[in-house]
């Protein structure tokens, strides 16, 4: 069926987020997740299903590197949007922090020490932020 002449179809404002487009997959209607999440690199698994909450944040990342280090280079990293929330660090199954980088300590795997994954800030205790780009899902 063709769009009435009177109201041609607008585009749409901005592209969806690439978790909009995951988000039925990915995310419950509690807003917790679905999959189990796990290491891009080795497989290892992250957090069970359930374990955190969906949460938009936006946080700069050093490069992902195979053996994830402190420092990392200067300036060298992403933005990212998209997170898992996790309020407390033993429902990780597998995580490793990295030694405190200012106020943050960086999340890696702990099996390959792939990362960093994600981002703890030391001032606030309860929030532990994995990227979904950063990981997979099963």
């Amino acid at each position: 069926a063709a769009a009435s002449p009177s109201s041609p179809p607008s585009p749409p404002p901005h592209p969806p987020a690439a978790a909009d487009l995951y988000s039925a997959e990915l995310v419950c209607a509690q807003g917790r997740n679905l999959k189990a999440v796990l290491c891009q690199r080795c497989g290892s698994r992250v957090l069970l299903p359930g374990a955190a909450t969906f949460a938009r944040r936006e946080l700069l990342l050093p490069a992902m590197r195979k053996k994830a280090t402190a420092g990392g280079g200067a300036g060298d990293g992403d933005v990212v949007r998209e997170h898992w929330l996790v309020r407390d660090m033993f429902s990780f199954e597998n995580v490793g922090f990295t030694r405190d980088v200012g106020n943050v300590k960086f999340l890696v795997c702990a099996d390959c020490e792939a990362g960093p994954i994600g981002w703890h800030c030391l001032d606030d205790k309860d929030s532990f932020y994995v990227a979904l780009e950063r990981v997979t899902h099963e």
